[in-house]
C-alpha cells in the first residue's frame, strides 16, 4: 500500500501535470470500487478547472473550480498513469509501484483534459474517488484524522498526553490514524529504529524524551523517504524515469536475520507479526 512519501511524490507528479487544467470528459469503465463511484461524478467534473493539488494522510486532493473537491484513495494497488499527447513516454506511472507503464485491465477511471490523459488503475480495486462539495464538507471528512507528522502540532507534549494511561503497543500506534496521519507499516518500523524503542512497548510506558524521540524521527524518516522518492519495493521507474530509491536506505524493514546497522551493536533484525502486520526491529538497541 502506498503510503504518505509516496502519495506525495504523485501529488507532486500531478502538480506539474494537471494544475489549472480544465476537464473535457470523464469516462468511468468500472464504478465498483471499495466505495461504488457516484452516478454523477462524471456531470460533476466536467468543465471543472483542476486549481491545484494537494494531500493530506494518504488521501490525494484534487481542489476544483466552485469550491468542489474530489478526494483520491489509491487503496491497496491503485496507481495513477498520466498520457500526455505532446510529450510520448512510455513510462506513465506517477508512483513507484507495479509497473511503471500502463497496463492493459483494470483503468477504471479516465480524466481527460485538453492534451493530458489521467487514468486511474487498479487490479484490487480497494482505492476509490470521492466527491466532496464544499470547504466545511471537506473539513469534516478528516476531523476524526490525527495531526500529519509535519504539523507543528503533532510534538512531544500531544505525543505524551495521548498516550497517557493507553495500553496498546507503540508500533499499533504509529499505524493508527486517528494518532497520526499517513504513517504506515514500513515506516513505523524505521522510525522505531531511529529512536531505540522496541515496537511492542507499552504507549504508556514511554518517556516525554521518548517521545521527542517520535516526533523527531517521524519527521526525518518520513522527509527523507519523499526526497528518495518513496520506497519502490520493485525499483520501477515512475513518469519522470526516477526510482524510489528509499529502500536502499532501510535499516530494519524486510532485513529479518541481518546484522544491526547501528554502530557497536552486535544485534540481529527480527521480525514479529504485530496486528497481523509484518513488524521489524532489533533484539538488542530497541528496548
Amino acid at each position: 500500500m502506498p503510503e504518505l512519501p509516496e502519495v506525495e511524490v504523485i501529488k507532486q507528479s500531478l502538480n506539474k501535470n494537471i494544475s489549472y487544467q480544465k476537464v473535457k470528459k470523464v469516462i468511468v469503465r468500472n464504478r465498483n470500487l471499495r466505495f461504488k463511484i457516484p452516478l454523477n461524478f462524471e456531470s460533476f467534473l466536467r468543465h471543472k478547472k483542476i486549481l491545484k493539488i494537494e494531500r493530506f494522510s494518504k488521501y490525494i486532493i484534487l481542489y476544483l473550480s466552485g469550491d468542489n473537491y474530489c478526494l483520491i484513495h489509491l487503496g491497496m494497488s491503485g496507481t495513477i498513469h498520466i498520457l500526455n499527447k505532446k510529450k510520448k513516454s512510455i513510462l506513465t506511472n506517477t508512483s513507484f509501484y507495479h509497473s511503471p507503464f500502463l497496463p492493459k485491465k483494470h483503468n477504471h477511471v479516465e480524466i481527460i483534459f485538453e492534451n493530458i490523459k489521467l487514468i486511474y488503475n487498479d487490479p484490487r480495486r480497494f482505492g476509490f474517488f470521492q466527491i466532496i462539495k464544499n470547504k466545511i464538507n471537506l473539513i469534516e471528512k478528516f476531523k476524526k484524522y490525527g495531526y500529519e507528522p509535519f504539523n507543528k502540532k503533532f510534538n512531544s507534549k500531544y505525543v505524551f498526553s495521548f498516550f497517557k494511561g493507553k495500553n496498546k503497543n507503540l508500533k499499533n500506534f504509529l499505524i493508527d490514524q486517528s494518532f497520526v496521519s499517513g504513517i504506515g507499516n514500513i515506516y513505523a518500523s524505521e522510525i522505531l529504529f531511529l529512536s531505540k524503542i522496541n515496537p511492542n512497548k507499552k504507549a504508556k510506558l514511554l518517556n516525554i524524551n521518548e517521545c521527542k524521540l517520535i516526533v523527531k524521527n517521524s519527521k526525518k524518516v518520513l522527509l527523507k523517504a519523499i526526497k528518495k522518492g518513496g520506497s519502490s519495493i520493485k525499483d520501477f521507474k515512475n513518469i519522470n524515469g526516477n526510482l524510489g530509491s528509499f529502500q536502499d536506505n532501510f535499516n530494519v524493514y524486510s532485513r529479518e536475520g541481518l546484522n544491526c546497522k547501528r554502530d557497536r551493536c552486535k544485534g540481529k533484525i527480527k521480525k514479529k507479526i504485530i496486528s497481523s502486520r509484518s513488524t521489524f526491529f532489533c533484539n538488542s538497541c530497541q528496548k
